[in-house]
């Protein structure tokens, strides 16, 4: 089926590149509260970093799909809100509040924070309405896609060197999405959404000069007076979820903070002692686990993408039925 031709395909193509990703075991310890080393190396706390953030991440549609009986609007604004007091807590607690005046006193720094803010709502806001809607295979494949993406701005905006087998696996992959997409039968606009703007927040984060948490504490500080004014204007309306609906809402719209800004702090601070491009290859875990919780637990095997028709076109004007026509593989796409 071609939807498992194309996950074969990336999996050729992660333990290609798997080959190239060394790591600098010696590297000493880049402290949160300082700058980002000038040496574009990996090291063993970014690769630490970055996997315990991705494997939050391939869990979290467990979470979205507990609070989908909310709009997504309304999971980003508490989302938001609720990662003040969580990253605060962890500033105070590290003592890096010392950073947050210089970073607020730059425009330039502030600047690129907003921008990754606004990044970073709008790929909160794609995500959180596509696992609530059935569409979590359609967010996999967007994190599938996103490492080339990565990859791609390394190459071009950070001048990244890659191998030949980095090339090759590239290359692959990308077989692989086209696959897929074809196998789907239109443009996965989920996908391409959370694909763009995960992979311009990665390389904005890359390029701030200030360390993971700060920067993602400033993020959510621009965000918050905002949120709180949608939110305070839900509840007065009687249209919000966190008063008027039960403990159980109040409860899981509060734990955004953690599901939120753990994770996020976690990468940031990975992506810190990191190549790009070898976090690119990194986030093909997550989407991996995406897709299985997509199949197994959520039961959105059977895709209503399907793979009959175009079989038979490829089959001829003879009409013999083909072999997709008895076992075709769909994804389905609840509304």
């Amino acid at each position: 089926m071609l939807l498992h031709a194309g996950i074969n395909l990336f999996r050729v193509a992660k333990r290609l590149t798997s080959v190239h990703i060394k790591l600098s075991w010696s590297a000493p310890a880049v402290s949160d509260s300082n700058l980002p080393a000038k040496e574009n190396v990996d090291t063993r706390e970014g690769f630490l970093f970055a996997g315990g953030a991705y494997f939050l991440w391939g869990f979290l549609p467990l979470y979205m799909k507990a609070v989908a009986h909310i709009p997504a609007y309304e999971v980003v604004a508490h989302r938001i809100l609720w990662s003040v007091p969580i990253t605060g807590l962890i500033i105070a607690w590290l003592g890096l509040g010392g950073d947050m005046a210089r970073v607020l006193r730059n425009p330039k720094m502030l600047m690129q924070s907003a921008l990754c803010a606004a990044l970073i709502t709008i790929n909160w806001g794609i995500y959180v309405w596509a696992i609530g809607n059935g569409r979590a295979l359609e967010t996999a494949l967007g994190y599938y896609i996103n490492p080339l993406f990565s990859i791609f701005l390394a190459y071009v905006l950070l001048k990244e060197t890659l191998a030949p087998l980095q090339w090759a696996a590239i290359a692959l992959a990308a077989a692989a999405v086209v696959l897929i997409t074809w196998g789907a039968g239109g443009l996965p606009l989920v996908a391409l959404g959370l694909t763009v703007t995960w992979a311009f927040y990665a390389f904005l984060k890359k390029t701030l000069p200030v360390g993971g948490t700060q920067g993602f504490f400033v993020e959510v500080l621009i965000l918050c007076i905002p949120a709180l004014a949608f939110v305070i204007w839900l509840e007065v309306k009687g249209t919000g979820h966190f008063f008027t609906t039960g403990n159980f809402n109040m409860g899981m719209l509060a734990a955004s903070g953690l599901v939120t800004a753990i994770p996020l702090i976690l990468y940031a601070n990975g992506a810190k002692l990191l190549k790009l491009s070898t976090i690119g290859i990194m986030q093909y875990s997550a989407p991996t686990l995406i897709f299985l919780t997509a199949i197994f637990i959520f039961n959105e095997r059977h895709a209503q993408v399907t793979f009959a028709s175009r079989s038979e076109s490829a089959a001829g004007a003879d009409g013999d039925v083909p072999l997709f026509q008895e076992h075709h593989c769909e994804i389905h796409r609840a509304h």
